[in-house]
């Protein structure tokens, strides 16, 4: 890596030059600060909406470890569906593809909370990061112990992952979700009905409701997300095979009925949270956490969204 304020060629001919990251960042954040366009906090979740949203930070880790970060860097937030990704690759560890006989690999095209669509297709939720699929692979990380050693295992694959054992869940948050969770019982019964939890729904739920509600800061969340980098001398958690499953899956269903729109505005994988929270992945490259609580109307972070259109960009960061 250069040295800050140093100007990397271009990558192409005709390319404008890729900027020094720090500066970038820097000018990032003042640029969505200037903005007041923030969205609306998750509003079903009382302990979330009561948070402020003229809120920005962003992290970036890059291939060589290096850590890069402009705002509210510091700040803990709630990563809510972001944690599917980690829950994701533990069900995976223990079931294999059986998961996928639970579970679908396709864009929803729906909310991420729809009923209809689960009954629908008969009880096999679309795919592992909508609700109803993401409460079907915590069922399976649960199979065979009790709630508290699943969740153990949770917090410490993300504390692995993020090098940092600083990282805890908010019961606050957990009992806020718990409170007001009326549709996420709905899907776990319906799950039920047509015999896809192998645990008692209420036990499943608990389960789901406590690590969505792990509290991170940008930059533990980018140094999480180094796993699915795939860059030499990261950290290796999964096979390769399974890195690349996964991006794959965030890029096409990690921003829900939104994922089409943010795969044609950001053009890297991504998963986002109604906290406000997304981690998007440059393979080989980067691992990106940006977060603002205010949401878009597809319930995914608005300047965070915005963000990581304009940075990619301007690094010249694409799959495509």
């Amino acid at each position: 890596m250069p040295h800050h304020g140093a100007k990397r060629p271009p990558s192409q001919a005709g390319d404008a030059p890729i900027p020094d990251l720090h500066t970038l960042l820097d000018d990032l954040d003042r640029t969505i600060r200037a903005d007041g366009d923030w969205g609306t906090p998750a509003s079903y979740i009382p302990e979330l909406a009561r948070i402020d949203p003229a809120q920005f930070a962003i992290s970036v880790v890059t291939a060589d470890g290096q850590l890069h970060g402009a705002g509210d860097v510091s700040t803990r937030f709630s990563v809510q569906s972001i944690t599917k990704v980690f829950t994701l690759a533990i069900a995976l560890g223990r079931a294999g593809d059986q998961l996928w006989q639970r579970v679908g690999r396709e864009p929803s095209g729906r909310a991420f909370n729809s009923i209809v669509q689960l009954e629908q297709e008969q009880g096999r939720p679309r795919n592992p990061f909508i609700n109803a699929g993401a409460i079907v692979t915590t069922d399976e990380v649960l199979c065979g112990r009790a709630p508290r050693d699943a969740l153990a295992e949770i917090v410490q694959f993300v504390r692995t992952a993020a090098e940092d054992d600083n990282i805890h869940i908010n019961n606050a948050v957990a009992a806020s979700e718990t409170a007001h969770g009326h549709r996420n019982f709905a899907l776990a019964h319906f799950l039920a009905s047509y015999g896809n939890l192998k645990n008692p729904p209420e036990m499943t739920l608990g389960t789901y409701f406590h690590h969505c509600a792990l509290e991170m800061t940008t930059a533990q969340l980018a140094m999480a997300g180094r796993f699915l980098m795939g860059a030499p001398g990261g950290p290796r958690l999964l096979s390769t095979q399974r890195i690349r499953r996964l991006n794959a899956l965030m890029l096409t269903c990690g921003h829900y009925d939104g994922s089409g729109d943010f795969a044609y505005r950001v053009g890297i994988p991504g998963k986002s949270g109604v906290g406000g929270g997304i981690l998007a992945i440059v393979p080989g490259k980067a691992s990106i956490a940006v977060w603002s609580p205010g949401l878009n109307l597809y319930g995914n972070s608005n300047k965070g969204t915005q963000a990581l259109e304009i940075m990619p960009k301007k690094m010249n960061w694409s799959i495509f």
